[in-house]
């Protein structure tokens, strides 16, 4: 039954082609063959509802506005290849939301804009192999979010910007080969880009000591590109600034790349000569406290009756008579012991007590 219902389809389609007029041709998938038909325009006979074209070798104009294939939604595959398409302008498949792939192989394409792609978040497949392709600009990468196979092969770029390689990494299969590759210092980051996706074939162009050579298998050196030099932290940057002035020179044989030991030992020779200056500061530091603070016996201080208070005070004593002693009583030899912080008595000392009996006497024979 169902091979039945398939041949009555296909023989529908192939009657109303016939009575519409148009010289492509239909399968039972939906797909349109219209290659090689000399068109201008895609018929307007087709129906909207067909899921693949196929319109290369043909002769399509590029309209300057608006969309190129507006009345077909439901394309999920557009062939247009081997047609004189030299530029896409802005939004040119921006109807085509479903489109998975699209085939612009050898179109003579020399520029894409920004936005030739806006539209096309769902394209699986771009392939612009054998265009005369210089340069990719990144927003050219911004609207397919989808895209997994990029073919960039048999184009005229010489190089590509970092910001472009870096989109270019969200696309897990793209192909580079056959383009006119200049290996030069600008070439490092698509050279560090093709090591890192372990892509071959992918070959040199200029200049001619490396023409032919894999663009993956150079080194800095190769591309002529300075060496980069990775400093200690304790390493200032005027040195390093001198270091990689240095560089740029040829060394002199036998001398080139031991100036680090030198610097090495200076650096600990000098912190060797700042540990010993400041042990031997600390060492006289000590001295001088060690010596301040040693013990030494307290001087020899004079008698109590020697003393200029006592001495003022035996002068009161005698000048005042025995009324001023009574006012003024003899301190108690426990006051007088207190007051002496020395801890030494002298030899002549007299206590209070013996002194007093002595002066009574003699006021009494005075008195008789």
């Amino acid at each position: 039954m169902a091979p039945a219902c398939l041949l009555g389809v296909c023989g529908l389609l192939g009657a109303w082609s016939v009575v519409m007029g148009h010289p492509c041709g239909l399968d039972h998938q939906g797909w349109a063959d219209c290659n090689r038909k000399s068109l201008l325009h895609a018929p307007s006979s087709l129906p909207s509802n067909i899921t693949g074209l196929d319109l290369s070798f043909n002769s399509l104009v590029v309209p300057h506005h608006g969309t190129l294939l507006m009345h077909f939604p439901s394309l999920h595959s557009l062939n247009l290849s081997s047609n004189a398409l030299l530029v896409l302008r802005p939004a040119i498949f921006s109807n085509l939301r479903a489109l998975r792939l699209l085939d612009l192989s050898s179109c003579s394409i020399t520029y894409l804009h920004t936005d030739a792609f806006k539209g096309l978040g769902n394209l699986h497949t771009l392939l612009l192999r054998n265009n005369s392709l210089q340069e990719l600009e990144v927003p050219f990468f911004l609207p397919l979010k989808a895209l997994f196979h990029l073919d960039l092969q048999h184009n005229v770029m010489v190089s590509v910007d970092t910001r472009s390689l870096q989109l270019m990494e969200a696309v897990p299969w793209v192909q580079l080969e056959g383009n006119p590759w200049a290996c030069d210092c600008g070439a490092q980051p698509l050279q560090q880009w093709l090591q890192r996706r372990q892509a071959v074939q992918v070959t040199c162009a200029s200049p001619p000591g490396l023409q032919g050579r894999e663009v993956a298998a150079l080194d800095s050196q190769d591309l002529g590109c300075p060496m980069k030099r990775r400093f200690p932290r304790w390493v200032s940057t005027a040195q390093q600034i001198t270091v990689t002035h240095s560089n740029t020179t040829t060394p002199p044989a036998g001398k080139g790349g031991r100036s680090w030991p030198y610097l090495v030992g200076f650096l600990v020779a000098a912190i060797g000569i700042s540990i010993l200056i400041a042990l031997a500061a600390k060492c006289k530091l000590f001295h001088k406290n060690f010596a301040s603070y040693r013990h030494r016996p307290l001087p020899e201080t004079s008698s109590i009756g020697g003393s200029p208070m006592e001495d003022g005070s035996s002068w009161d004593r005698g000048s005042s008579g025995r009324g001023d002693c009574e006012s003024h009583p003899m301190p108690r030899a426990a006051d007088l012991q207190a007051e002496d912080d020395d801890g030494f008595i002298e030899d002549n000392y007299i206590q209070p007590s013996e002194q007093l009996p002595e002066e009574e006497e003699r006021e009494l024979h005075l008195s008789i």
